[in-house]
């Protein structure tokens, strides 16, 4: 099982980059929006619309930042990433399709008898 939490890990953090990724596009976006409502001559769709990519780059930002920290969590077995790593499969699970996929794997991995002793305290080299 150990493998297979390593390949979670680096899919976790791999997931995260990608939310991260997503979240600066989106801010580029937010900013391409404002520069229309400068020149526009009705300029609220285009503020709203900034408004709203600005939430969404914020929310993929905190989303990605999370998946991030307990994908490398994972990979050094910590406790805090696993729980993480479990939270987040919940919330991965609405992503179609790959966070679904991603959220699926968590538990698979994570919930597994011989995963839970490499994140117990007193065994960091066992199994």
């Amino acid at each position: 099982m150990r493998a297979h939490v390593n390949l979670l890990g680096i899919l976790q953090a791999t997931w995260g980059g990608m939310g991260l990724l997503l979240a600066g596009s989106l801010v580029l976006l937010a900013g391409s929006a404002a520069a229309i409502a400068r020149v526009s001559a009705d300029p609220l769709t285009a503020v709203f619309t900034s408004v709203l990519f600005v939430f969404f780059a914020g929310a993929l930002g905190v989303a990605g930042w999370a998946n991030a920290w307990s994908g490398r969590a994972v990979r050094a077995h910590k406790p805090q990433g696993r729980t993480l790593a479990l939270a987040l499969a919940i919330l991965n699970l609405f992503v179609l399709p790959f966070g679904t996929a991603l959220g699926i794997y968590a538990f698979w991995v994570l919930l597994h008898n011989d995963s839970r002793a490499l994140f117990e305290p007193g065994t960091q080299g066992a199994a």
